[in-house]
């Protein structure tokens, strides 16, 4: 079982709004996952970013690899530099 950190889509047409989530590799995009663990508003300016930064550095210990542009919000919101 692989685990990664990704986005998950909600929100309405043309409004966008994101859900960090722990799932699977094999769940589907907007389907089943283990553990939401931040949000990510795009629309406002800035965009708004709300990450539970234990539960994500939990995961990332248990062997869950962030996707590319999760990884990129982590390093903007500070995570990064706060674990090492």
């Amino acid at each position: 079982m692989s685990v990664k950190i990704r986005l998950s889509r909600y929100g309405a047409k043309k409004r966008p709004f994101y859900r960090i989530v722990v799932a699977d590799n094999d769940f589907k995009r907007d389907g089943r996952f283990l553990e939401a663990v931040g949000t990510y508003n795009p629309l406002p300016d800035p965009a708004e970013v709300t990450i539970k930064a234990e539960r994500i550095q939990y995961w990332m210990d248990q062997g869950a690899k962030p996707s590319d542009t999760v990884k990129s919000l982590l390093k903007k919101e500070g995570f990064y530099a706060s674990t090492t």
